[in-house]
């Protein structure tokens, strides 16, 4: 069950600022894929292994992309594309198209 103030948080992604402390002690990055939990990462087909080899990201191309609109294996396809892909003119993309995404809840659950 989800309080009043939780699904606000939830609904305006202010429950992912306390993971600004994991970026700043340099366990995430701003922009990455979002961090899976064990036994998601253990099924894994072999084409997902290359999101683990950057740093989870607080907003990443997924979120950007439509969020919880998107399928489970959308959400693989572009985190690996976006590890396929990564530079700081992309990130810089992605940090700017993340603000109007969090502003208009775009795909929020």
């Amino acid at each position: 069950r989800i309080t009043r103030v939780g699904a606000f948080l939830r609904r305006t992604s202010l429950d992912e600022l306390p993971q600004l402390w994991n970026v700043l002690r340099g366990e995430m990055s701003l922009v990455g894929p979002r961090p899976d939990v064990p036994y998601a990462v253990a099924q894994y087909p072999d084409w997902v292994g290359p999101r683990l080899v950057v740093k989870p990201g607080i907003t990443g191309l997924w979120q950007v992309s439509g969020r919880s609109t998107l399928s489970l294996l959308d959400m693989y396809r572009l985190d690996v594309r976006y590890v396929q892909t990564a530079s700081l003119l992309g990130d810089l993309r992605i940090l700017v198209r993340t603000v109007p995404a969090v502003l208009s809840r775009t795909g929020a659950a």
